[in-house]
Formats: structure tokens, sequence, C-alpha cells
């Protein structure tokens, strides 16, 4: 069988007799950290993007303002790293798409690891789509317009996860494998920049937040950082193995959408389906099922939620490997 074209590119880039580095890891981390300052500092310049004690950056005049700085800031980072992959070596302009994720543009990996992080989530998704009653507005494809009508809604499931992968993935891993860094090094250094770039959110917390306590401030800030930079690993090694740039935007749209998964406490409800557990047996005086006072389901929803959970995240791991394997790969594992 004559070798496809994601074949050729998939030997030219993880040959076994691999050429010397264009640069350096040093440089690379550099170019890196540069390119996190180009996406933030421009926040801060501006009066009209930066938050003030009258200003959140929740306002759609920010969020608006700051979708357009990203943009500019994406497009500079990616065409600086594309002029770099295609000028060194052997390079091409069709090779650097391939490095940057939009060539092949993997539809299939795409809808293997949505599928992969749906699973880590099967507990949120039971307890949103079973216990809050979502699951019929999700089969009719209801509710994503309304979700991305508002500018937070629209910053947080289209411009964030697009913008932030393109800078944080397309422009920047590829440039760690310019330098020929570790496997290992490549996705758990590029989160921590990844992180970072998150960490500004402290000082807006505190614009807007003055009297909140500025060590509540900081534990919120820290949850974050590590959120973020755990996601960063997880969509450095998807987009390692995967190639699709398409693959990291939907998988951060989808994690942004589920939100922090609950750890603790009971699950709870606001439109129930399945009525006849809700409240434990307690019905009104028209012998109708309600729910407790404070929302709270049985407690043998919470033992499924948590269940579902273990399940979720041991089915994962399993699956971690095989559901992420793709011709287009940009290194060997």
């Amino acid at each position: 069988m004559a070798p496809t074209i994601y074949s050729r590119l998939k030997a030219y880039y993880i040959g076994v007799e691999p050429e010397a580095p264009i640069i350096s890891t040093s440089a690379a981390v550099l170019l890196l950290i540069a390119y996190a300052l180009i996406y933030v500092f421009p926040f801060y310049v501006s009066s009209t993007t930066r938050p003030s004690p009258q200003l959140s950056r929740d306002a759609p005049s920010v969020i608006r303002g700051r979708i357009r700085l990203v943009t500019s800031s994406c497009i500079a980072c990616s065409l600086g790293t594309f002029v770099l992959l295609s000028s060194v070596g052997s390079g091409s302009p069709l090779k650097s798409l391939h490095l940057m994720g939009y060539f092949p543009v993997g539809v299939t990996e795409a809808s293997r690891n949505l599928g992969l992080t749906a699973i880590l989530f099967l507990g949120p998704l039971f307890e949103a789509g079973v216990g809050e009653g979502r699951w019929r507005d999700w089969i009719r494809l209801r509710g994503f317009s309304a979700s991305i009508s508002s500018w937070i809604g629209w910053r947080n499931l289209v411009a964030g996860p697009v913008t932030e992968e393109v800078l944080f993935r397309s422009a920047s891993v590829p440039l760690l494998l310019l330098s020929q860094t570790s496997n290992t090094t490549i996705i758990f250094l590029t989160p921590i920049i990844f992180g970072l770039a998150h960490v500004h959110h402290f000082y807006e917390f505190r614009i807007s937040h003055p009297h909140t306590p500025v060590i509540s401030a900081l534990l919120r800030s820290l949850l974050q950082f590590t959120y973020t930079t755990l996601f960063g690993g997880y969509a450095t090694f998807i987009y390692l193995r995967s190639g699709s740039l398409l693959s990291v935007i939907l998988v951060h749209a989808f994690c942004n959408w589920m939100g922090f998964p609950r750890f603790w406490g009971r699950v709870t409800s606001v439109h129930t389906v399945i009525e006849t557990d809700v409240s434990e047996g307690k019905r009104d005086e028209n012998d109708n099922p309600t729910s407790s006072n404070d929302g709270r389901l049985g407690v043998i929803w919470t033992i499924v939620y948590y269940v579902l959970l273990i399940v979720g995240a041991v089915a994962w791991r399993k699956l971690l490997w095989p559901l992420t394997e793709s011709e287009s790969t940009l290194t060997k594992f």
C-alpha cells in the first residue's frame, strides 16, 4: 500500500535519525514566556480592558476589547512560529501546518478525544444531565446558542478555548519539538506557563472584590493555577498524540462548559427528571413526589454520582492511550 501523506509527515518528524536541534530548549522556553506575556500584558495597557473597582473583567466592553487583543496576539505569535518552522532545515509550509495542528484537521481524533474527556466527567454529566434534568436540552441540541449569546459565555466557550489553544499549544509546542525537548518536559513544562498566564486573575479578583480576605483570594488563585496547569498537561498530551488543534479546542470548551467537578457534598437538583426517588418517598397533599427544601436529592443520587466519578476516572485511564492514538502524532511515545 502506498504511504499516505500522514505517514510521510510522521516519518519526517519522528524518524529514527533526528536532525540536530535548530534552537535550544532554553530559547524555546523564553519564546513561550514571551508569547504568554504578549497574550496577557495588553489587557493592562488600555483603560478599556484593564479592570478597576468600577469595571469588572466580566463587563461586555472589557470582554470585547480583550477578544480583539488576544486575537491579534495569536495571529502574531502563530505567524512567528510558522515562519520559524518553515525557514529552518528542510521545513516547508505544509510541515509547519502539520506541527501547528492545522493539517490534517483531525475530525476523527477530535471526536475520540472529546469522548474520552466525557468519560472522565461521567459523574458531573450524571448530576447535570439527570439530576438537574438537562438531558432533554442536550439531545435536542438546545441551550448552546443561549450559552454563547452572552459575552461571558462567548468568552468561556468559544474565544477563550480557541485563542488559548492556538497560543499555548499550536504556536508554542512546535517550538519545543523543534528544540528536540523530551515529551515529558513538554507535557509538564508548557502547562506551568499556561497556568502562570492565569495568575493575573488574582489581581483582577482583588480589584473587583476588595473586601475579600487576601488569604481567600490567594487560595482561589492557587486552585485556579492548579487545575489550569493540570488541564494544560492533559491538553498538551492530547495535542502531541493527535496532532490536532481542533481536538484540544473542543476538549477545552467542553471542560469550561462542565466546570470543576464536585469532589465533596451531596448532589442537588434544579429540575429533576426521575422524580420518584427525589425526596426519599416524601409526597405533598396531592400525592406528588417532592424534593427536600434545600434542593438536595436522596442519598442514592450522591452515591451513584461518586461511583460514576470513580468509574469514569478508571475507564479514562484505561482508554487514554488507545483513544489518543493517531497517525498524525507529532512525536514518538
